[in-house]
């Protein structure tokens, strides 16, 4: 793998904003050290268990916990009645059970919770609670159930919303025309460490809460309502997390381990096994959706239009910032004159879905480029030449009408990735005898014979940061005294480290603006401000723009003291690593000497500029606050006759505004491109009548380290001047064009027309 980096750069710190110090984090991973929320211990903690619904629609007619209470060794069996609050919760809106109460709407609901001395113990019990159920008909079709054609999932109806776009005319002529039906899997995050805390009750009705997730604070709103206590009497703190990918946005034994703790006075821990983990979150949207693009000859877009339906699940979760996000980018990162997007959000019986990396940009993606291929067999042209006539730039007016107002480079991205060298191939005419380069690897399946090369382009556009109007902000404190003799900062957010390398970059940042090379991140919690969603590619904008706010807030305060100290004024003085200095005289003191006794400590919480909400007939308005872009070329080999594909070399190119940690940014790169190859070839939960078939790492398959190709990856830094340091969210921008990109390298392969994701052999034979 290569990686480089061009375009506008700023000066760099020692271990500072720009470099790529080592993650404090990395060593004791690496070595299996690291504490994870599953390995927390109490002395005297009991076990928590839940008992979960076996249908996916079903009314409850009765619940016995007789039998489990009398297990020895179990100290509480709870059901919805034993719920002192809100018997509601939800990430948008509270309209999912804490317990089942009447009726289940999804296979792996709960319906009870055990707590035991020993976890046998508490799935013994679980096993005896009697529970009788009136088995009801699943709605399982997103799009009957937008057209009211089954039964309401919800009082109320099925949609969980719709979103219209409206722009330019609606009943454009085009001399060419393309259209197509197509569909995504439902996906899993697919995370390493399942669900998993550790509740503290503190014998006065309050509980703390140690737990891997990654919004505290909308954590503790949804626990408090449920215990119906004040906020004060729950306390979080962030425990050591396994990966996330937005299946901890929402709650999973949150609540119930709460709940317990408090039944029985004893600390509670809670861990999912593999299977319980796959019903225990939310999951990737499937969808169904429908485009017609059309272009003048020389493949220029005139319109699209589009009906995109996305499955839901049982509750709404995210579903509504999902839809909101598949709309509005649902024409890719090009410049369209007319669009008309119509996209659902569904509630059926199917497993409940809600935040996954890419987040709506991802599915519409799929269907966009797919036409974009289609549009540029239909003209006579290049894959990288129709999207090349089309792309969007800096000014370009969005389908909401927003305007573009920072670097858009998505010409630039595909001149680079055509640019960049093709891998030699096809392996047999190479003579190449190692299997391991051939579809099929090491299983011997074919030396050669019926192995077709081909070459997939796609583009992705992704908004970074939450949208339309939401009131996005993060709360940061930074002090700054002598310790032992030398400057030492610490820093305090809710922010929640869920791997992605956010403990290191607000270290560089602090010591950028604070030249201090000892900077300590205290644990997450919600004794400080929220910091919102480690999601939407927002960490280090947001909770990166509040520390180094806070971190200048310091700053200043420390310069106004240094004048004084040294006769000077504030103006004249500046930090040079642990010193202060003047453009006159140069070093005039150590740090630590200035300090004295003295600390400043600041917080800030800060916000981005401003978004609106989406007009409600049109889709008009500002609704987001930045834009990122990235590309992907993908080379794979398939084996015609039985149908397996071999990613070959899957290249990259990417905005990322300024890079804050070069590194990490390459690994954001690579991890993004991973989860969109598992899309792409073999990542989906099956489910058949709302029952998932496969909840196992067994029958879901991940990319593992011999399915990722090498990756020749190049990174642009042209600064976003309203963002902190220029950057842009990086996170999610490579899951999206990835995907697409393998299926298109595969349709070049095979002739055959790829209209679904995950490709199966079976589509290709």
């Amino acid at each position: 793998m290569t990686s480089t980096t061009g375009g506008r750069t700023a000066a760099t710190t020692v271990n500072g904003v720009g470099t790529s110090p080592a993650r404090p984090d990395g060593t004791r991973k690496v070595r299996g050290e690291f504490a994870y929320s599953s390995d927390l211990w109490h002395e005297d903690m009991l076990w928590g268990a839940t008992l979960r619904s076996p249908y996916p629609h079903a009314r409850v007619t009765g619940v016995d916990i007789a039998a489990a209470v009398a297990v020895p060794g179990v100290y509480a069996v709870l059901t919805h009645d034993d719920v002192p609050g809100l018997n509601r919760y939800g990430l948008e809106h509270p309209d999912q059970p804490v317990l089942a109460d009447d009726v289940v709407r999804y296979r792996g609901e709960p319906v009870a919770v055990v707590a035991a001395d020993h976890p046998e113990t508490a799935q013994r019990a679980v096993k005896l609670i009697d529970v009788t159920y009136d088995v009801l008909d699943p709605v399982t079709d997103a799009e009957e159930a937008v057209r009211g054609d089954v039964a309401a999932v919800h009082p109320g109806g099925n949609v969980v919303r719709h979103a219209a776009i409206r722009r330019g005319e609606q009943a454009s002529q085009a001399d060419v025309v393309v259209t197509g039906r197509y569909e995504v899997g439902m996906q899993d995050q697919a995370f390493l460490g399942p669900e998993s805390g550790l509740a503290v009750p503190d014998g006065s009705g309050g509980v703390d809460l140690y737990v891997a997730t990654q919004w505290l604070h909308v954590d503790q709103q949804q626990i408090v309502a449920a215990l119906g206590v004040s906020p004060e009497q729950v306390r979080l703190t962030l425990a050591g997390v396994g990966g996330a990918f937005g299946g901890r946005e929402d709650l999973s034994m949150q609540i119930h381990a709460s709940l317990l703790a408090l039944y029985t006075g004893n600390p509670v821990k809670m861990v999912y096994n593999r299977e319980e983990s796959f019903y225990g979150h939310v999951h990737r949207h499937p969808a169904t959706m429908y485009y017609e693009h059309g272009a003048t000859r020389d493949g220029r877009l005139v319109y699209v239009t589009a009906r995109i339906y996305l499955d839901g699940g049982a509750y709404a979760s995210s579903t509504g910032a999902v839809v909101g996000n598949a709309a509005t980018l649902g024409v890719g990162p090009y410049d369209v004159p007319n669009v008309r997007i119509d996209c659902w959000g569904t509630y059926t019986n199917n497993p409940p879905c809600g935040a996954m990396r890419g987040f709506g940009a991802v599915q519409a993606a799929f269907g966009y480029e797919s036409q974009m291929d289609k549009l540029a067999a239909a003209c006579g042209l290049s894959p990288t030449e129709v999207r090349r006539r089309n792309a969007m730039c800096e000014g370009t007016v969005m389908p909401t009408g927003q305007t573009v107002d920072s670097a858009a480079p998505v010409a630039e991205l595909l001149d680079r990735l055509d640019a960049m060298p093709l891998p030699t191939g096809p392996s047999r005419d190479a003579g190449v005898a190692d299997l391991r380069s051939l579809p099929g690897g090491v299983s011997n399946t074919t030396h050669g014979e019926g192995v077709v090369r081909g070459v997939g382009y796609a583009v992705g556009i992704k908004n970074i940061c939450f949208s339309e109007g939401f009131d996005d902000y993060s709360t940061a404190r930074v002090r700054l005294a002598a310790v032992g003799g030398e400057p030492a900062v610490t820093v305090q957010t809710a922010a929640a480290e869920v791997g992605q390398g956010l403990v290191t970059i607000l270290q560089q940042i602090v010591r950028t603006e604070l030249g201090v090379d000892q900077v300590t991140i205290l644990p997450a919690g919600t004794s400080i401000g929220s910091a919102g969603s480690t999601s939407a590619s927002r960490q280090s904008y947001m909770t990166g723009g509040a520390v180094r706010a806070a971190a200048l807030k310091v700053r200043g305060a420390l310069l106004s003291h240094a004048a004084t100290t040294l006769s000077r004024t504030a103006a004249e003085l500046h930090l040079d690593g642990g010193k202060l200095a003047s453009a006159a005289d140069g070093v005039l003191a150590d740090l630590v000497d200035v300090l004295g006794e003295a600390e400043f400590d600041e917080t800030v919480e800060w916000r981005h500029r401003p978004t609106e909400a989406l007009d409600p007939e049109t889709g008009q308005g500002n609704a987001h606050v930045q834009y990122g872009f990235a590309a992907h070329r993908a080379v794979v080999d398939v084996d015609v006759e039985l149908g397996l594909v071999k990613v070959v070399s899957l290249d990259c190119v990417q905005d990322v505004g300024k890079a804050l940690n070069p590194q990490a940014v390459v690994g954001q790169i690579q991890g993004g491109s991973a989860q969109g190859l598992g899309l792409a070839l073999m990542e989906e939960i099956r489910t058949d009548g709302g029952v998932i078939r496969n909840p196992s790492f067994t029958d879901y398959l991940i990319p593992t380290v011999l399915d990722m190709p090498p990756m020749n990856i190049e990174v642009l830094e042209l600064a976003d001047p309203h963002a902190p340091y220029g950057l842009r969210g990086v996170g999610e921008p490579p899951t999206i064009s990835s995907t697409p990109a393998i299926v298109a390298a595969i349709r070049a392969a095979t002739g055959k027309e790829l209209l679904r994701v995950p490709v199966r052999p079976d589509h290709l034979i």
